[in-house]
């Protein structure tokens, strides 16, 4: 029989001893060796395998084991353990007689798994002995980085930078952890945790996509939209067709949202007064951009990005007028 080394990769994301057949069979066969004492070597030992913690580099005691057992089993630590894996697989190749050497998954990562640590390291910087900074901040002081964050997202997206994306969207989900975690020192009576956020999403979600999870009829895009909007005026309890409009977005948008939803529920009011009817010139000059977004909605136009296309257009030309840098200047 061939001479056998496992390495046995496991989840650390995973509750100890959940893992598959092939893995709690290899693990009760044969002996096991590993760096250090785990939730998972005392679940291991439990189920009545023979573990051994090997004090320091683990290559010749593997070897010397296999040599005596004919096959053994390497627990792997939470990180993988890849440097002794490079190092056996190197000394195996030069002597190939010595054993073969397998990879087993006995669990893997589920999709969302990182998210664990993004809740663990976030827990650990809002706690006693964590970061001063994060411990001191409270939801109303975080609320201005929380748009900043989005806002940067957004323009990762308008530049279709995916990787830039990527990276902004880690930083609004920091937003979201850490908001989370403060929540949890809320008084009792008002406190709350990320699994309250992630549950009421996930029950919201199924409530609201019924032609997903209820065996509804899909239906077109247009049903399936005002489905939504019935579901969730019905969970609200909502009695302004404005309710829910959130008031600190920009001003464009918040105007064509109003506009819209007024005419969502056939709500027919007019503007307000032509603006040199007004008395003063913010008046005047609020009452014509409301009537340039209603003019800008009616054209299938969003306003607020418009705005910002002329606007983005108008600061490259400004840079394009600055004077250089002067030589050696840092740019």
């Amino acid at each position: 029989m061939t001479a056998r080394i496992v390495l046995l990769v496991t989840s650390p994301r995973l509750p100890a001893g959940l893992l598959t057949a092939a893995a709690w069979d290899v693990v009760r066969q044969h002996p096991v060796l590993t760096a250090a004492d785990s939730e998972l070597t005392t679940a291991v030992r439990q189920a009545g395998a023979e573990v051994t913690v090997v004090d320091g580099p683990a290559t010749q005691p593997l070897l010397d084991a296999v040599a005596t057992h004919g096959t053994v089993v390497w627990l792997a630590g939470p990180a993988g353990d890849e440097a002794l894996a490079r190092e056996l697989g190197l000394r195996l190749a030069r002597q190939p007689g010595l054993a073969e050497m397998e990879l087993m998954y006995g669990s893997w990562d589920p999709p969302g798994a990182r998210l664990l640590d993004a809740v663990a390291v976030l827990d650990r910087l809002a706690s006693p002995g964590g970061d001063p900074w994060k411990r001191a901040q409270t939801h109303r002081s975080l609320a201005g980085y929380l748009l900043e964050e989005s806002y940067e997202a957004y323009d990762a997206i308008s530049a279709d930078d995916t990787d830039a994306l990527r990276e902004e969207l880690g930083d609004v989900l920091l937003q979201v952890v850490l908001h989370a975690r403060l929540a949890e020192e809320l008084p009792e009576d008002e406190r709350w945790t990320i699994d309250d956020v992630a549950g009421g999403l996930v029950d919201k979600m199924i409530r609201r996509n019924p032609h997903v999870f209820a065996g509804a009829e899909a239906g077109t895009l247009e049903e399936i939209t005002e489905n939504w909007e019935r579901i969730k005026r019905a969970e609200k309890a909502r009695h302004s067709a404005l309710d829910g409009v959130a008031l600190s977005q920009p001003a464009l948008a918040l105007a064509t949202q109003i506009l819209d939803r007024a005419a969502r529920r056939g709500i027919d009011v007019p503007l307000p007064p032509a603006a040199d009817t007004q008395a003063d010139a913010e008046a005047r000059l609020g009452a014509d951009l409301l009537a340039r977004v209603a003019a800008a909605r009616e054209a299938g136009i969003d306003p607020e990005a418009a705005l910002r296309r002329t606007t983005l257009a108008h600061a490259e030309a400004i840079r394009q007028a600055e004077p250089p840098p002067p030589p050696g200047s840092p740019r």
